[in-house]
């Protein structure tokens, strides 16, 4: 995998390189198809760069946004002509105490949250707990695959050796910080441990930066193409710097 833990970490500035543009593309894609039908309240514990609120709220449904405690002030509610809206409240993302048992239609976990958080089985504990029976949630993590690429890259053989065989995979980032890295099984049994069902699993993205950025500087005007051909790609759930799963919540069972 190129640049190991740049692969997923896009450059700061508006103009992003084609190949980040596509990327964001397809998770603004992703999320759209998994959001809901209808108005519903759904809670956003995202990194501060994705877009699922944004989103949600255009698609008409209310969002509380989660603002970590140590970021700045949230910004006031932010409406949208669909109906929808974004309040943001600041709190830990980690714990969701504040929130009241099955209150939620669905949670929003973008942007490498329960990778960033590294308790995640509380996570995502938390996060069953506030959805309803039949609520979703959309979750990204950090993939073994890349978690295998940063290690390469500081040259931690000893590590790579013993990856395969490690319950819990927690890799050391370049910034200082830990990423924790989950393959398909170990990203399957964090959400069925909690109760919830897995309905799909996929990488973010299947098509490899090189083929993107070849494509789209042939043909500038086809990005809009090429995301719908990564949607309907068939996909390795082993594959990809990241994992996108979505799960639901099962419905109680009649007595």
């Amino acid at each position: 995998m190129q640049h190991a833990a740049s692969a997923i970490t896009a450059p700061e500035g508006d103009q992003l390189p084609v190949y980040w543009q596509f990327h964001e593309a397809v998770t603004r894609a992703q999320l759209t198809e998994w959001l809901p039908t209808g108005r519903h309240f759904l809670v956003d514990i995202s990194g501060p760069r994705a877009p699922g609120a944004e989103l949600a709220a255009r698609a008409g449904h209310t969002v509380l946004r989660v603002v970590d405690g140590a970021a700045r002030a949230p910004r006031p509610a932010v409406a949208d002509g669909a109906g929808g809206r974004v309040v943001p409240v600041l709190a830990d993302a980690s714990r969701l105490r504040f929130l009241a048992d099955a209150c939620a239609d669905g949670v929003i976990a973008e942007d490498r949250a329960l990778s960033v958080h590294l308790a995640a089985e509380a996570l995502i504990a938390e996060i069953a707990r506030v959805l309803r029976p039949a609520g979703r949630v959309i979750a990204c993590v950090d993939s073994l695959v890349l978690g295998m690429a940063v290690l390469a890259d500081q040259h931690r053989w000893a590590h790579l050796v013993d990856l395969p065989h490690a319950e819990v995979v927690l890799v050391p980032w370049p910034d200082g910080t830990i990423t924790r890295c989950f393959g398909p099984d170990q990203a399957r049994e964090l959400f069925t441990g909690a109760g919830l069902r897995v309905n799909w699993m996929r990488p973010r993205t299947v098509f490899s930066e090189s083929m993107v950025t070849h494509w789209l500087r042939r043909d500038p005007g086809g990005l809009a193409k090429l995301v719908r051909a990564e949607l309907a790609a068939r996909s390795d759930e082993s594959l990809g710097a990241q994992l996108v799963i979505s799960a639901s919540k099962p419905r109680a069972r009649p007595r």
